[in-house]
């Protein structure tokens, strides 16, 4: 997929010097605050860059140096501004997520680093078995939940992209932005639509992608009403719906999802999501033994099973950490027990792993 050509200057000495920086060092993001120094985000830590605090001015040219021009009446108006952009960092074409914003009036920016290929399972440390079986699922509805920063842009992008590899499918991705470029695969065929670039809305995406003969979509969030409603429809006409929400958990992911809804209708959409629910996989990065170390993926993984389609549909959800902890043979984990083999493997410390479990004393069975 070529890089769009958005009508924007030439990006800034300085913001290309700091991307630069950010790349080199293997962070994840670069933060550009007035006040502050750039700020790098190196393994879950922050790490100011040697530069003076930004001045107000100075960073409103930078910026506007990097925002697409038929972008800027967006910004203006809306206070927030979510695209990409590629840069030429050492000969080596760079992508970046963009979100701008206003913050005391001024201008600020959070910039997302973007590998230029796709990781491999077992760089990210998830589950090639997992991946498998949840890429040639039949049909239905997987949703990857976790905060920000926690990877699920990527497991989806691994998980997609072995479906894409596999051969003879029809793939088809709403997101804001774009972020990993599927490569072109034998027998498969692959449109990303960027949502204010390519379309107007998640919403949109997905109505006039059920017209586009697809067998697998990609919806990079669903965050109101309509996506979700369509995202089941898809998913109940025979299709592979890939998503992600914001939740904390496997079950709040069920509560965050029918609470998108009224209160009179959500008995129906519970029902719904109990019959096109396929699996849950939620997922923290938690941090090393030793600061600055890659962090470590912690997993909750839930399968929709019969007796856990009867707990959605009934809204008795209170059963489910039960059935996560009992449910092993059926491919469940609970976060309990990753964080625990974690803990085990000397990889996590026990303060992060308190931290991180129901039950602390699960740790010590």
């Amino acid at each position: 997929m070529k890089e769009p050509a958005h009508d924007r200057p030439p990006i800034h000495n300085k913001l290309r010097n700091w991307l630069s920086q950010a790349v080199a060092a293997g962070a994840s993001d670069l933060h550009l605050i007035v006040g502050h120094p750039p700020v790098m985000r190196l393994h879950g830590d922050l790490t100011e860059l040697p530069d003076e605090p930004l001045q107000a001015e100075e960073t409103q040219r930078i910026l506007n140096s990097l925002c697409p021009r038929e972008a800027l009446d967006r910004l203006h108006t809306q206070k927030n501004l979510d695209f990409s952009f590629h840069v030429d960092v050492d000969g080596t074409i760079c992508r970046f997520r963009a979100n701008l914003f206003q913050t005391g009036q001024q201008l600020g920016a959070c910039l997302r680093v973007v590998p230029t290929t796709i990781p491999d399972f077992e760089w990210a440390s998830f589950p090639k078995a997992l991946a498998e079986r949840l890429a040639f699922l039949r049909d239905g509805l997987v949703i990857v939940t976790g905060a920000t920063g926690s990877g699920k842009t990527t497991t989806l992008a691994m998980i997609v992209n072995l479906i894409n590899q596999s051969g003879g499918f029809r793939i088809i991705t709403v997101e804001e932005p774009v972020e990993y470029i599927f490569p072109r695969a034998a027998n498969s065929v692959v449109t990303q639509r960027e949502v204010g670039t390519d379309v107007l809305t998640f919403a949109d995406g997905l109505k006039y992608g059920l017209r586009q003969d697809p067998d697998v979509i990609l919806v990079g969030e669903i965050r109101d009403q309509e996506t979700a409603q369509m995202a089941l429809s898809a998913a109940e006409t025979g299709h592979l719906v890939f998503t992600t929400l914001h939740t904390r958990d496997a079950k709040g992911a069920i509560t965050r999802y029918a609470d998108l809804f009224p209160q009179d209708v959500q008995r129906d959409i519970r029902a719904q999501l109990a019959m096109s629910l396929r699996a849950i996989v939620s997922q923290r990065l938690l941090p090393g033994v030793e600061r600055g170390e890659k962090r470590h993926l912690a997993l909750e993984v839930l399968w929709n099973t019969y007796p856990i389609a009867s707990g959605i549909r009934l809204g008795k959800l209170e059963s489910i950490d039960n059935y996560l902890l009992t449910g092993r043979e059926e491919g469940m984990i609970s976060f309990d027990e990753s964080v625990r083999r974690l803990l085990r493997a000397e990889k996590i410390s026990r303060t992060v792993a308190e931290q991180n479990v129901r039950e602390v004393s699960y740790l010590n069975r």
